[in-house]
Formats: structure tokens, C-alpha cells, sequence
């Protein structure tokens, strides 16, 4: 196997692992408003946990860089928001807000996922066994990334195949960008804090402006908060100890 074709393989696998996210809503069977918003604040405090470790991880590339990337992330998705809510976008059984809601989540989980792909092919200058703890690490990290997408599609009406898919699709772009990255690392390094400030920004925003403003509507607040914060902790804690 050459060296790109190994690349490329790893980073296919952390794609795949992101639709054994899907797996907990194999056993949701009624999707009533209180479990939606519940949902929404798991996806909520598994986001916020992870723009956390973004953050962290950006900043030592850069601090000022993270925080350019991260305004343009919220620039992203004001732009986006107003694109979809002009086009009358239709996603499966949804329409109208929650449709866009579901597209604009695969929208930031998918550009979220090209710095892990850059991760992975740049984890591989280092050596196998860096390669290997790199590739594992963000293949067990992409999973609660697949559940946050699965809890925003499930109550909406997606089927578990379409939860499972998109999932799957929006960590496609780890295989695209790792063997670039691996060919060219010195190349992607510097762009790196400013692609993980992006993500990081882009699913805050969308926390605070589409996610958690629906979960206080259709349920009571203060379990919604308590969902987010323990949600949010152990997201932290699970990248701390990863």
C-alpha cells in the first residue's frame, strides 16, 4: 500500500465512524417537542464542548489567526442563514426553518471537517505511530459529531439512513484534504489556526442563533440548560482524556 493510499484510508475510516453516531436513534421512536428540544441541547453542549477544544487547539497555531477565522465563521453562517431562508430550501420530510436548520448543521459539521482532514494528513509527517493516535482520536471524536447531526435530522423527520448518510458526508472532506495535506504539510500549516477559528465560530453561532432558541420554545429551560451543560462537560472532559 503506498503512502497516499494508506493516508487516504485512515481518513476514510474517520469519516465512516461519523454515522455510529446515528446508532442511539435506531431506538427513538416517538419525537415529541420536549424530545426535540432535548436534542437540540445535546447537539447543542456536544457543539459548544467542541468549538471549546477548537479553540485551544487554534490558538496554539496562533491566537489572532483563531479569532479571524472564528469572525469569519460567524459571517459564514449569517450569509448562509439568509441565502437558505430566501430559497425556500426543502430537506427530506422538512421545510421552512426546520429544514433550514438541518442543512445549515450539515453545512458547518461538513466545513468543520476539512481542518480534522488537514490534521490527519499532517499527523502522518510525524511517523506512524503519531499517525495512528491522530487518525483513532478523531475517528472515536467524530461520533458524538455524528450524534449532534442525528439529533438535529431525527426529530425532523429524517429516516435513520438519511441521519447515518449525512453524517457520513459531512466528515467526507477528511479524506479529500488528508492526503493533500500529508503532500504538501509545510504548505497547509499556516492556514491551519484560521480553518480551526472558522469551525469554531461557525458552531457557536449556530448554537446560540438556531439550536438553543427552539429547545427554550417547545420545553421547560431549566431542563434544557442542565442537558447543555453536562452535554458540554463531558464533551470537554472526553477531548481532555482523549
Amino acid at each position: 500500500m503506498s503512502d497516499t493510499t494508506r493516508v487516504f484510508t485512515y481518513a476514510l475510516l474517520t469519516a465512516l465512524a461519523t454515522g455510529l453516531g446515528a446508532i442511539p436513534f435506531a431506538f427513538v421512536r416517538g419525537i415529541s417537542p420536549a424530545v426535540v428540544a432535548w436534542t437540540n441541547a445535546v447537539a447543542s453542549g456536544l457543539m459548544l464542548g467542541a468549538s471549546f477544544g477548537l479553540v485551544a487547539e487554534g490558538t496554539g497555531h496562533g491566537a489572532w489567526e483563531t479569532v479571524a477565522g472564528a469572525t469569519v465563521g460567524v459571517g459564514f453562517i449569517l450569509f448562509t442563514q439568509r441565502l437558505l431562508a430566501r430559497s425556500g430550501v426543502r430537506l427530506g420530510q422538512g421545510r421552512g426553518p426546520g429544514a433550514q436548520r438541518m442543512l445549515l448543521m450539515i453545512i458547518v459539521m461538513t466545513v468543520h471537517s476539512f481542518s480534522e482532514g488537514v490534521a490527519v494528513g499532517v499527523s502522518f509527517g510525524g511517523g506512524m505511530a503519531l499517525a495512528a493516535a491522530i487518525t483513532i482520536a478523531i475517528a472515536v471524536h467524530n461520533i458524538p459529531e455524528g450524534l449532534a447531526i442525528s439529533a438535529v435530522l431525527r426529530p425532523r423527520g429524517a429516516s435513520l439512513a438519511a441521519c447515518v448518510g449525512w453524517s457520513v458526508f459531512s466528515s467526507l472532506p477528511q479524506p479529500i484534504m488528508a492526503v493533500p495535506a500529508f503532500l504538501f504539510v509545510e504548505a497547509v500549516r499556516p492556514a491551519l489556526p484560521y480553518g480551526i477559528g472558522f469551525a469554531a465560530g461557525a458552531m457557536v453561532f449556530m448554537v446560540l442563533v438556531e439550536l438553543l432558541p427552539e429547545a427554550f420554545d417547545r420545553a421547560r429551560r431549566a431542563p434544557v440548560a442542565l442537558i447543555v451543560c453536562l452535554t458540554l462537560v463531558a464533551m470537554v472532559v472526553f477531548q481532555q482524556y482523549l
